[in-house]
């Protein structure tokens, strides 16, 4: 009888601890059950988590670090076997790892504009441009992006990749040589243009109704072509001719559309309607990134954003010094800045102008 009594009473003391023979005792005993773990329980508890976690940290930074030896000593064996292969090599990975960064600061502006309401006009400068140009970069990595969508395509990228790099990758996978190279092929594209645009203006001007405006312009192209540079205040002074017919941007022959769209970076294969509305957009955008531009203030600038800077308003300026950067941008600040959004023309004309005179100045 004493046996059963222990063994019945044996599973209650093993549930929790109670007062002692009595009626309260069972009842003590079984409400262990629903009573909460000590304190102690939970330090442990706490611990273990914390340890097996700190754990899992140390084996993390451990193979991260494996890798980083691995990767260091392959990069190393490149470099001495395959020279040639190893700078394709490191600008890719360069390439991503600034792309990488790029889309985390695009992000961020993005979160900005929507947090604050504010429009991409109202943006500092460098913000602005740095939409401007991954919004290009974009538009030209589609075509590869489509390419590599079928299977197996993978292999056919890198060939088209590696023999037509300026055609199909962006500037973070372009080596230093290959920068300045792409750079001045596209300026020599581009300045195929310029005597086009020159010539359009030249026989723009003989249908102008008003005499005076009219042998000034044609005077100013005469020069222009002799390889005069011409003034601000020549170009400031011609400003109404530039807002209706014939030199309107709604007006132009589509020749002198397209002359412009090419000096631009833009394609001029496209119908008329679409390039006068592309070309005007983006002589508009070129308007705001120069007032937002004299905001900053040119001395602000580094070098390599007074190089981008000059080349994206037609000037190549991977050849030129700061001093003769800053001093373009100035003049040509001094015309933008003034004009009106209706003198769209103006601006795009200008800028063959100026830039393609300073350069023969400089020949």
């Amino acid at each position: 009888m004493a046996l059963s009594r222990v063994g019945c009473r044996w599973p209650l003391w093993r549930l929790g601890p109670g007062p002692g023979p009595g009626p309260a005792a069972g009842l003590s005993r079984t409400r262990g059950l629903l009573e909460p773990r000590p304190a102690r329980w939970a330090t442990r508890s706490s611990v273990c988590y914390h340890s097996t976690k700190a754990g899992s940290r140390s084996i993390l930074a451990a193979l991260v670090s494996k890798a980083k030896h691995i990767n260091g000593r392959y990069e190393r064996f490149l470099e001495r076997t395959f020279p040639r292969f190893y700078v394709l090599y490191a600008t890719f990975t360069k390439g991503v790892q600034a792309l990488f960064l790029e889309v985390k600061e695009i992000r961020k502006i993005k979160s900005k504009m929507s947090r604050q309401r504010l429009s991409v006009q109202q943006l500092p400068y460098r913000e602005m441009e740095r939409l401007r140009q991954f919004r290009r970069d974009v538009i030209k990595a589609i075509p590869i992006g489509v390419i590599a969508i079928p299977p197996f395509a993978n292999f056919l990228v890198i060939v088209l990749m590696y023999f037509f790099p300026r055609q199909l990758l962006i500037r973070y996978f372009w080596t230093p040589n290959q920068q300045v190279e792409f750079l001045d092929a596209y300026d020599a594209i581009r300045r195929h243009s310029y005597l086009d645009v020159v010539e359009s203006l030249a026989l723009a001007a003989r249908s102008l109704p008003e005499p005076q405006l009219q042998k000034r312009l044609q005077e100013l192209c005469a020069e222009v072509q002799r390889g005069s540079q011409p003034r601000v205040a020549e170009l400031y002074a011609v400003r109404s001719l530039f807002s209706g017919s014939p030199l309107g941007l709604n007006k132009l022959r589509v020749s002198h559309v397209k002359a412009l769209s090419q000096v631009l970076f833009l394609t001029p294969h496209l119908p008329a309607f679409f390039l006068r509305h592309r070309l005007r957009s983006h002589v508009l955008e070129i308007r705001h990134l120069d007032r937002a531009m004299l905001r900053l203030g040119l001395g602000q600038l580094s070098e390599e954003e007074l190089k981008a800077a000059c080349y994206l308003r037609g000037l190549n300026s991977t050849h030129l010094g700061m001093s003769e950067c800053r001093a373009w941008l100035e003049q040509w600040l001094g015309l933008s800045c003034k004009l009106q959004a209706s003198e769209a023309s103006l601006l795009a004309n200008s800028m063959v102008l100026l830039s393609l005179n300073y350069v023969r100045a400089k020949e």
